[in-house]
């Protein structure tokens, strides 16, 4: 749908501003969430549709309608008698090029409204681009507004200056998203990111979410920028990968702080989590590995006693670890997997960390990703400080990617974990979040409300929605908009690297047309180019 919709009738700015379609055009035809242009006076407005709803001039036709068996009346009455009205939430405003006295440095956001009568469209393609800008080496296609073809695309540099959110229920797309993003910072900046990838979606290959379709990942996309590395050797080897490096893990780089964050993945009361603190106290280091080789009841009672622990509650604890003795990637004392990581970041690659069979078990999870996190924060605080006088030895921006965040970021333990930490850091250290999840609701508010940009698919839950809009001006309105989003292919994005609210649908991913705009060249493509440069070396043969 193109062209001229109606005419601003009535409004206000804490309401959005009224229009009454013209004759012909069908409520049938507009959605929630269009973006739509309106010609004022001095200034141009963008804004989306919030409502739409049916009026009429003669409310006698509500009780009375008419008999519009035949068509000349139905006509008649259709667009005067009867219309159609739609709401729009005016967010940006721009100068009107024909008008020299209208100055505005790019588009503003809104804070009037156009007058009585103005002329209001469908956005056109030069709309989105003077909004949101063109598609070039900063922006990245990321899909398109409702009902256009137009490309819109998201700020990268702008984007992974503050921790994201994707969020969505099951089966909308959200692992989509989360690719394209990343696949959108891996070519649009120079940061680099650090994905924990729970069920191995984002290093060689991932699954179309529906239909369970292979899809390539970014190392099969991107194979000289993307190192994968592996919890679960055997799991990678299965699925056609020669993993970059096998992740191990040493009893004593487990500190308190990594099971803390696990209380209530394992059910730990507070006194047996806090014992861990007494436990590092008395063992040291090998804190962990001492503690459970204390077997039986017996043993744990009196290093209970000497501790001065409650002793049922210290035997909550070692039943609880003792798992970890059962995980074949925590062994010995020595490992470099952390050196490992970080001197691949540091040559700007990104690397995936996949869990194979590890994971479905999420304490594996939580435990391996806030371990590993906690102490890439603290080199990257350390070298940030150590070139604090020199801003190029500062390191490259890192953007560490997690799923079900909620997890991490209760309100009970949001202000303890390192991602808590970051995510209110804002970029201090050159380290951002992206937080993968579809309980929204389960993350810190305070968190939520520090994420600089949310792209949200369906959400099924009051509280789900609530959350996602936390701190946002608008919401009530913004609410209607996301409650209608179809259950595929459909997001609401809003934020920092947007200049205003959009409904997108997501480009395609997963056919080798949508892997070749990304930059993948197939073996017959790079067999072509080589032929190419031989002609054009020696000449046709």
């Amino acid at each position: 749908m193109t062209g001229r919709l109606g005419m601003v009738v009535a409004g206000s700015l804490t309401e959005g501003v009224q229009i009454r379609l013209d004759v012909g055009i069908s409520t049938e035809t507009i959605k929630v969430g269009t973006f739509v242009s309106i010609q004022g006076g001095k200034f141009r407005f963008f804004g989306q549709v919030t409502g739409v709803a049916l009026e009429a001039a003669d409310m006698s036709l509500r009780g009375v309608p008419p008999d519009v068996s035949n068509p000349f009346i139905e006509q008649v009455i259709s667009g005067t008698t009867a219309f159609g009205m739609i709401t729009v939430e005016p967010m940006l405003v721009i100068a009107d090029s024909d008008d020299p006295a209208a100055v505005l440095d790019g588009p503003q956001p809104a804070k009037t409204i156009p007058p009585h009568f103005a002329q209001v469209s469908i956005a056109t393609e030069n709309d989105i681009e003077i909004v949101f800008g063109e598609e070039d080496e900063e922006h990245f296609y990321i899909g398109t507004p409702l009902d256009m073809e137009t490309r819109l695309a998201l700020n990268i540099p702008e984007l992974v200056t503050r921790s994201n959110g994707v969020f969505g229920k099951s089966g909308t797309g959200k692992t989509f998203l989360a690719r394209l993003l990343l696949i959108g910072i891996l070519q649009k900046s120079n940061a680099v990111n650090l994905v924990f990838d729970m069920h191995g979606e984002y290093g060689w290959k991932g699954s179309s979410e529906g239909t369970g379709r292979e899809v390539k990942g970014l190392k099969q996309l991107f194979s000289s920028r993307v190192a994968v590395f592996t919890l679960d050797e055997e799991s990678s080897r299965r699925r056609g990968l020669a993993p970059d490096y096998v992740v191990r893990i040493g009893y004593q780089e487990i500190e308190p702080e990594d099971i803390q964050i696990l209380r209530e993945t394992l059910s730990l009361s507070d006194v047996a989590a806090d014992a861990v603190y007494s436990l590092h106290r008395h063992f040291g280091r090998n804190w962990l590995q001492d503690f459970l080789s204390h077997k039986g009841r017996e043993g744990v009672r009196d290093l209970a006693d000497s501790i001065g622990v409650n002793s049922t509650a210290l035997s909550s604890l070692h039943n609880r670890l003792s798992r970890l003795e059962r995980l074949p990637f925590i062994e010995g004392s020595g490992h470099d997997s952390l050196n490992q990581i970080l001197r691949y970041l540091e040559r700007g690659m990104h690397v995936v960390l996949e869990f194979g069979r590890y994971g479905n078990d999420l304490a594996s999870y939580i435990l391996v990703a806030n371990l590993l996190t906690r102490r890439i924060h603290e080199r990257y605080m350390q070298m940030s400080e150590q070139a604090s006088d020199d801003p190029s030895r500062q390191p490259r921006p890192l953007v560490i990617t997690i799923e079900e965040a909620h997890k991490f970021l209760t309100p009970s333990v949001a202000d303890q974990t390192i991602f808590g930490t970051i995510a209110r850091e804002d970029r201090k250290y050159n380290v951002t979040l992206m937080v993968v999840d579809q309980r929204p609701s389960g993350i810190d508010e305070e968190v939520m409300s520090q994420l600089g940009t949310k792209i949200t698919c369906l959400l099924d839950s009051e509280r789900d929605v609530d959350s996602v809009l936390t701190g946002r001006s608008g919401s009530r309105k913004l609410r209607d908009v996301l409650s209608r989003l179809e259950s595929k292919q459909q997001a609401l994005a809003f934020g920092h690297a947007l200049p205003m609210p959009v409904v997108i649908r997501t480009r395609n991913y997963g056919s080798l047309e949508s892997y070749k705009e990304l930059g993948f060249r197939d073996d017959a493509d790079s067999l072509s180019d080589i032929t190419q440069a031989r002609d054009d070396l020696f000449g046709p043969p």
